[in-house]
C-alpha cells in the first residue's frame, strides 16, 4: 500500500449537533498514525484543513443551513484529496461530519478521471445520505453527499462532480434509516442497498465480495466512506445520529480485513465521530482499530485487553 496521508477535516456545519470538529484531534490522540506505522506503512500528517474564504451561494430551499461553509469545505477537500492521490498517497480523511464526502469523493473522482479509471464507492453507513439540497427537510447537508456523487440534480452551488458514479459502482452497506423520498430516488437508479436485513440473511461476506469482484473486473479505484453509525451504538456511542441494530465489532473488522485483502481501496473517509459524546474514547479507539484492520492487522495480532 502507498504511504498514508492523514488529512484532518474539522467540519461541523453539515448538521446541527456540535462536536464533530473535534474528530481529527480524537483520531490522533487514539493513535491513528501509530496504528498505520505498526502495520509497516509510511504516514504523513498534513494537519487540519482551514475553512477558506466564503463565496456567496444560494439555495431555494430555506431549510438548508451553512451552505457557503459546506461548499467551501467541499472545494478545499476536493483539491487536497486529489493532491494526495496525485502524490501516490493513500488519503485518510479524518472528519468531521459526513458532508466532507462532498469534497473527498469529488477529489477521488477527479484523480480517477485523469487516470481513466472508474471510481467505485463503498458507503458504510446507517443512513443513505441521498437527499439533495432541494429535497432535504432538515437542512442538514451531511445527508446529501451520496446524491451528489451519484449525479442527482440540486447541487448548483457546488463544483460539478467530475464524473458521477453510476449505480452499479455504488454499494451501500449497513443501511437501516432511509427516508421514503430517498428510497424512491435510489430505486430509480437501482443502487445496491445492502441493508441490515440483507446482511442478516446473506452475511457480510457474500455481498461485499460480489462488489469487490466487480470493482476488480473493471479496474476501479475504491473510495470507502466509513460513518461511525455503521457500527452499533452500544460499541460506538460517539455519534449524533445513533440507529440501533448496527454492525458488531466482529462484522466491522471482517469488512475491513476483506477490504485489505482485496487491495482495491485507494482512499478512506472516517466521519461523524463526535468525541463530546464518547465514553472514555472507546469509539475513537475502535475506529482506529478498524483502520488497523484495513492496513493488514489480523484478528490473531490483537493483544488481550485488561478488563
Amino acid at each position: 500500500m502507498p504511504k498514508t496521508i492523514l488529512i484532518g477535516a474539522p467540519i461541523d456545519t453539515g448538521q446541527k449537533r456540535a462536536g464533530c470538529l473535534m474528530g481529527p484531534a480524537a483520531y490522533r490522540v487514539a493513535g491513528i498514525a501509530r496504528e498505520v506505522i505498526s502495520e509497516g506503512h509510511g504516514v504523513e500528517d498534513w494537519g487540519d484543513l482551514v475553512l477558506p474564504e466564503l463565496k456567496p451561494v444560494s439555495c431555494p430551499n430555506p431549510m438548508v443551513h451553512d451552505l457557503a461553509e459546506t461548499v467551501a469545505w467541499a472545494r478545499i477537500l476536493m483539491d487536497k484529496v486529489d493532491d494526495a492521490l496525485s502524490e501516490g498517497g493513500f488519503p485518510i480523511i479524518m472528519g468531521g461530519d459526513h458532508s466532507l464526502a462532498l469534497g473527498s469523493a469529488a477529489g477521488a473522482a477527479a484523480f480517477a478521471k485523469r487516470q481513466d479509471r472508474p471510481l467505485f464507492l463503498l458507503w458504510l453507513d446507517a443512513h443513505s445520505d441521498f437527499h439533495t439540497p432541494l429535497t432535504t427537510t432538515s437542512g442538514n447537508l451531511h445527508g446529501t453527499p451520496l446524491a451528489y456523487i451519484a449525479g442527482r440534480d440540486g447541487f448548483d452551488a457546488f463544483p460539478a462532480f467530475p464524473i458521477p458514479v453510476p449505480a452499479h459502482r455504488i454499494c451501500m452497506f449497513g443501511i437501516r434509516s432511509v427516508d421514503p423520498a430517498e428510497q424512491a430516488a435510489m430505486q430509480e437508479r437501482d443502487i445496491a442497498i445492502n441493508d441490515m436485513r440483507v446482511i442478516d440473511e446473506r452475511g457480510i461476506v457474500a455481498p461485499l465480495r460480489e462488489f469487490l469482484t466487480l470493482c476488480r473486473k473493471e479496474g476501479g479505484m475504491l473510495h470507502v466512506s466509513l460513518d461511525v453509525d455503521f457500527l452499533d451504538p452500544t460499541i460506538a456511542p460517539a455519534v449524533g445520529t445513533t440507529v440501533p441494530g448496527g454492525t458488531t465489532h466482529r462484522e466491522a473488522h471482517l469488512v475491513m480485513e476483506l477490504l485489505h485483502e482485496s487491495g482495491l481501496v485507494t482512499s478512506l473517509d472516517l466521519v461523524e465521530l463526535n468525541p463530546f459524546l464518547d465514553d472514555r474514547g472507546m469509539t475513537a479507539r475502535l475506529m482506529v482499530d478498524l483502520v488497523g484492520s484495513l492496513m493488514g492487522k489480523k484478528v490473531f495480532d490483537r493483544p488481550t485487553r485488561s478488563k
